[in-house]
């Protein structure tokens, strides 16, 4: 019996349709601006606290984006350095500042650097990095200790105990002294 009462509710004709989307219509209009103007009030309410604040506990979010700062190309695509032609040869390093214990090893500048590539394990990419921390020669990295080398991998965001396993202070001794390792032997072939 009271589904017969909603079957002769139920629109037939176009008209009728048009009329009950226009009165959904409606209600959802009066809905939405009911809420958007109470929440507009509560918003107003709250940024009037914020601003009534002091100016040192007020946060700033007005970020405007910095001008003239440009990324400093330093790989082409195939992934060879580019040599910059500002930096100069003479770069120094701040060894008192420095977290590596300049002491135990030594310092070294650029016009001692031997080709560090030649140790297993280093390539231009963590050489050039291995030189802006200040490390140059194999002299230098023959004489690390273990808390030099744990130092040295945290500043060059290298493998944990990678310097430890391809041996990067054996291989410095016998390349300091002239020597060859197999290492070396394979990559003065190939040249």
């Amino acid at each position: 019996m009271p589904f017969l009462l909603l079957e002769s509710l139920a629109p037939v004709s176009t008209w009728e349709y048009f009329v009950v989307f226009l009165i959904g219509f409606g209600c959802f209009l009066i809905g939405w601006i009911f809420a958007k103007r109470s929440c507009k009030r509560k918003y107003e309410k709250l940024l009037a606290a914020e601003k009534s604040k002091k100016k040192d506990e007020f946060i700033n979010t007005s970020y405007a984006p910095s001008r003239g700062v440009r990324a400093v190309k330093t790989r082409e695509r195939s992934g060879k350095a580019v040599d910059s032609k500002d930096s100069d040869s003479t770069e120094t390093v701040d060894t008192e500042n420095s977290p590596l214990n300049f002491d135990s090893f030594g310092v070294a500048d650029a016009s001692e650097k031997d080709d560090l590539k030649r140790i297993k394990g280093v390539g231009p990419f963590i050489e050039e990095k291995l030189n802006t921390i200040g490390i140059y020669t194999f002299d230098q990295i023959s004489k690390f200790t273990p808390e030099d080398m744990q130092a040295v991998t945290e500043l060059i965001s290298f493998f944990p105990g990678r310097i430890e396993r391809d041996d990067w202070k054996g291989q410095a001794a016998i390349l300091k002294k002239g020597g060859n390792t197999d290492f070396s032997k394979r990559l003065s072939s190939e040249e």
